[in-house]
């Protein structure tokens, strides 16, 4: 029986508050699978964690850039031009490297035949950071809601 499932790719976006220490956060994720026509993206800012690199940190700024990416991948056309692009193009362009407080990690590949089922597995293993209290309630283990 052929297998029904289709490769992607995907970055996870990393917060970096002070781009000559090299330390990040992971913020965000982007994952496109072309033959399914699939792009998404999610960021969040675990605004403790980059508290602890750079406490000064300007949240607003950084979030309003987390939420382009957001848009950019929705192909929402009020976010400009780029959001014209091609599902391809937009990965490329948001995971193409880049030296700003919002970067994109190296980009991975897998294979899969539920791109919206494996979005999420991969945001909440490498994206989602549980609170103390559900770390010691699930063992390290939180789902996105």
């Amino acid at each position: 029986m052929p297998s029904s499932r289709s490769p992607f790719s995907y970055a996870v976006l990393r917060v970096v508050p002070d781009i000559e220490r090299e330390e990040f956060v992971n913020a965000g994720l982007v994952l496109f699978c072309r033959s399914l026509q699939y792009l998404n993206a999610r960021a969040s800012l675990d605004a403790e964690g980059l508290a602890s690199l750079r406490p000064d940190a300007d949240l607003d700024a950084l979030r309003a850039q987390l939420t382009l990416v957001e848009r950019i991948a929705a192909g929402d056309v009020a976010s400009g031009p780029l959001a014209g692009m091609s599902q391809s193009e937009r990965f490329h362009w948001l995971t193409t490297p880049r030296s700003t407080a919002v970067q994109p990690g190296p980009t991975h590949g897998g294979m899969t035949d539920d791109p919206d089922a494996t979005f999420d597995h991969l945001y909440t293993t490498l994206v989602d950071r549980p609170t103390s209290s559900e770390e010691s309630e699930t063992h390290g283990t939180h789902r996105a809601p």
